[in-house]
């Protein structure tokens, strides 16, 4: 038997934002025969990352988002609003905030794994490709060049620097570490001194192979010689079967973060999904993802994330792709692990983090209330799928004895609600793997 505890009564911070994602909606404009975007605002998804969004053509395809694309010709003059076209990234994210989603905005380039590179290849002038950022945060945030006033708060620069492919060739930044460092340290010390309130981060890195030694390599950089380039967050990525694997890095990030002195720097895991490998198991990955397997992953993660330092959790991807769990390719219709975001965002609502543990490694479990309403959301993980049932016994502190009802996830049911018994402070549950359920007191 595998037992959690609650304590309603004991605040321990708040619930953070676990349930954002990369890419948007498809909007009924774009596709009016399917669309994802009815659904996407009912889950109250809270930001939205603008990564490899130009992949997909209903965004805007190479007309959108990526720096490259926004400023196509690098010989113009950057203070000249007709060097930019936003047209289409205006579109974008327009349907991203009237999701009712806040944008994370992603400075740089979409993943380009082909043998000749577009948007990833080392910008000629650094300086100059932090002012034509500059003018893009203007666009979107002071209504420069007849722009918008969205108060996008976080502006990475750059995704997967360190990246390598086993053929050696590089998907996501032609030049070398070095390069990038000073790159980076150039670009978001520009941009933060033109705009102090608003953070600048990045650069998501991809792994954390040879133990770490790229984002180690990477922090000397940015503090050598007494100086400390402006670092508001670290993104990185984990794709894994193992959501163990999250507490693992995020310990790893927080801790060489503090070594640098970057003790007040955001950790925001800003891809994840369910991943085995990307060799020989990638198919069954796929299958995973988009199956209730990836759904229990996905609610595992939250809760992991929720439990430890991390301060945002990001999943990838809800355009329409092999990565997307939410909505099928074909129709957009939800799949099973479109309702992890269901349910973590009613978590969310209630704001305040309460005491809540397990003590059974495969049982995850965060709550939340506030003013009286409480919540607990349980979630039943295996890596290796055995098809085995627990018994989980749930002992509640601030919580009277009466009927409650609780919401079923799992791979015979999608949100079924049923009723749980609190007798004496307790109530008890079978429950299958990749099995998630969510109880409202």
């Amino acid at each position: 038997m595998a037992n959690i505890y609650v304590n309603t009564k004991n605040i321990t911070g708040k619930i953070k934002p676990m349930h954002a994602v990369n890419n948007g909606p498809v909007h009924p404009d774009i596709e009016a025969t399917r669309s994802s975007f009815d659904d996407f605002k009912a889950a109250k998804i809270p930001y939205v990352r603008t990564h490899d969004s130009s992949i997909y053509e209903e965004y805007g395809g190479e007309h959108v988002v990526d720096v490259h694309a926004i400023f196509p010709d690098f010989s113009k003059n950057p203070y000249n609003p007709d060097s930019y076209d936003f047209t289409l990234t205006d579109d974008y994210l327009h349907t991203i905030v009237e999701a009712g989603s806040s944008v994370f905005y992603r400075l740089g380039s979409k993943i380009e794994p082909w043998r000749k590179k577009y948007g990833t290849i080392v910008p000629s002038d650094f300086h100059k490709w932090a002012v034509i950022c500059e003018h893009i945060i203007r666009h979107y945030n002071e209504g420069w060049a007849n722009g918008f006033n969205y108060n996008i708060i976080y502006w990475e620069i750059w995704n997967e620097p360190d990246g390598v492919k086993e053929d050696g060739t590089k998907p996501n930044w032609s030049g070398t570490p070095e390069d990038f460092y000073e790159f980076y340290s150039i670009a978001a010390a520009y941009l933060k001194s033109r705009f102090p309130n608003l953070k600048i981060g990045g650069p998501a890195v991809c792994g954390f192979a040879e133990n770490g030694k790229w984002t180690k390599d990477f922090l000397r950089y940015l503090t050598a010689d007494g100086k400390r380039i402006p670092l508001d967050f670290f993104s990185w990525h984990s794709y894994t079967n193992n959501p163990q694997c999250i507490r693992e890095f995020q310990s790893f990030v927080r801790k060489n973060l503090d070594d640098a002195g970057y003790t007040e720097t955001e950790s925001i895991l800003n891809e994840y999904n369910y991943l085995e490998n990307f060799q020989d198991k990638f198919v069954s990955s796929i299958e995973n993802i988009i199956g209730m397997h990836g759904a229990a992953l996905t609610s595992a993660c939250m809760a992991v994330g929720q439990n430890i330092s991390l301060d945002l959790l990001m999943y990838y991807d809800t355009s329409p792709s092999v990565f997307n769990g939410l909505f099928d390719f074909y129709t957009m219709r939800p799949l099973k692990g479109y309702y992890p975001f269901v349910m973590f965002s009613y978590l969310y609502e209630l704001q305040n983090a309460v005491e809540c543990c397990s003590d059974d490694e495969d049982i995850y479990a965060v709550a939340a209330e506030n003013n009286g309403n409480s919540a607990l959301m349980i979630t039943h993980y295996r890596a290796d799928k055995l098809n085995i049932e627990k018994t989980v016994k749930i002992t509640l502190e601030g919580i009277k004895d009466n009927v409650y009802q609780a919401m079923f996830l799992n791979r015979e049911l999608t949100m079924e609600r049923r009723p749980v018994y609190v007798e004496n402070g307790t109530f008890s549950l079978d429950l299958w793997d990749d099995s998630v359920v969510l109880v409202k007191f």
